[in-house]
């Protein structure tokens, strides 16, 4: 951790230096790392998540530790969205200029406007094999890892099933060797992200910002992050400080790539090995958790579509605030762990509620901070509830103990 910290230290000075030769430098290292770990996040979940259930299907426990996952998920997402409530209503954004509003509307990307959630929730199911690893839908991937892991729990006892069974582990055992090697390596990619992130601060990205629309985001995410979580964690009887301290690795991780499903090599690391929960849970938990456990995503998605439509003129009224903590529940709970996943669910569903989507193209500018805190989020939301899960399965849990 302490070379993590320096890395961190000495990435931000390098940024800070505004050499156009070091940013470069530091953009490509941070790139090249970004696409290693995504390389390696689809595999991960895939073989993760077959040869769990695949081990487990059977099993009396495998419900048991998803209806407690899927439990703690919606009970943490609700909270999201009821805090990003809260803080809207407290801090009340105002409306924006219409001259600066429509200002937005070229950085729109080209064709998200006209998308439908419908659209978003149909490409999760898959027409071939190759197509969701090809296109990174972790959405599609984990719908066939569960398939194929319930198919193979309900196979006869044979030597074809056992030889699949024994290849599949191979593999898992050899894209882990990879992780644990990009691991050791990474504290460069820590310098190249922070000198990325810094220089990109330095030259005026954060400075566009809303104002108190900004604040309720990252207010909201901060609370959920310091004070939510870790009210859930000791009423579990667990200490956060330890299990932020055990999962800081993959916290910071998420907090540079933007991308809770390319952090999952290190979060399952970090799960295992510093934290000390059972296999079992972690790489049926976090796996799942990782495209559906967005508290941050729920704070985005209610916060900046009430935004957007208040801009539309729309009046809200209590009964309509609550369908809209329900939608962005729901919202966030289908959407992928992926860079920038949240802005274009967000786009599609104030676009399918005929609003001008202007003002999104204003927001584009500082997704890029708020991407990184939410993401932080939902990884310390992940570990929380795998850690919860655990815990309550009464797993060994040593490194958890006071």
């Amino acid at each position: 951790m302490l070379l993590w910290i320096g890395a961190l230290v000495v990435g931000c000075a390098l940024g800070m230096l505004g050499v156009n030769w070091i940013n470069a430098s530091a953009t490509a290292v941070a790139t090249i790392y970004s696409r290693l770990f995504q390389l390696l996040a689809l595999p991960t979940i895939a073989l993760v998540v077959t040869l769990t259930l695949a081990q487990l299907g059977g099993a009396q426990d495998t419900g048991r530790i998803f209806r407690r996952a899927l439990t703690y998920t919606l009970l943490t997402t609700f909270v999201a969205a009821l805090v990003g409530l809260t803080l809207f209503l407290i801090i009340a954004p105002g409306n924006l200029p219409a001259g600066l509003a429509s200002q937005g509307g070229h950085h729109v990307p080209q064709g998200m406007a006209s998308a439908s959630y419908a659209d978003h929730l149909l490409s999760v199911v898959p027409d071939n094999l190759l197509r969701p690893f090809s296109e990174g839908n972790v959405l599609s991937v984990l719908l066939l890892s569960a398939a194929v892991g319930v198919g193979l729990a309900r196979l006869p006892q044979s030597a074809g099933r056992q030889t699949l069974l024994d290849g599949l582990r191979g593999l898992q055992d050899l894209t882990f060797l990879l992780i644990r090697g990009l691991i050791w390596t990474l504290p460069l990619g820590i310098v190249a992200f922070a000198a990325q992130l810094s220089a990109q601060v330095s030259a005026g990205v954060v400075v566009e910002s809303l104002g108190k629309y900004t604040a309720v985001i990252l207010g909201s995410n901060l609370i959920q992050f310091f004070l939510v979580l870790p009210l859930f964690l000791l009423a579990r009887g667990l200490n956060p400080l330890k299990t932020l301290s055990a999962m800081a690795p993959a916290v910071l991780m998420a907090l540079f790539t933007k991308s809770s499903a390319a952090t999952l090599p290190v979060t399952l690391q970090s799960a295992e090995q510093r934290l000390r929960v059972n296999p079992r849970v972690a790489r049926f938990v976090l796996p799942i958790c990782t495209t559906i456990n967005m508290n941050g995503c729920a704070t985005f998605i209610f916060v900046t579509s009430v935004f957007v439509l208040q801009n539309n003129g729309m009046q809200f009224t209590p009964a309509m605030f609550a369908l809209w903590v329900l939608l962005s529940v729901v919202s966030a709970i289908g959407n992928a762990g992926v860079p920038m996943g949240c802005y274009f669910l967000t786009l599609s569903l104030v676009s399918g509620m005929g609003a001008d989507v202007s003002i999104m193209g204003i927001i584009l500018p500082i997704y890029t901070i708020i991407d990184m805190v939410e993401t932080a989020e939902n990884v310390w939301s992940d570990s929380c509830v795998c850690a919860m899960t655990n815990k309550d399965l009464s797993f060994p849990s040593e490194h958890l103990k006071d």
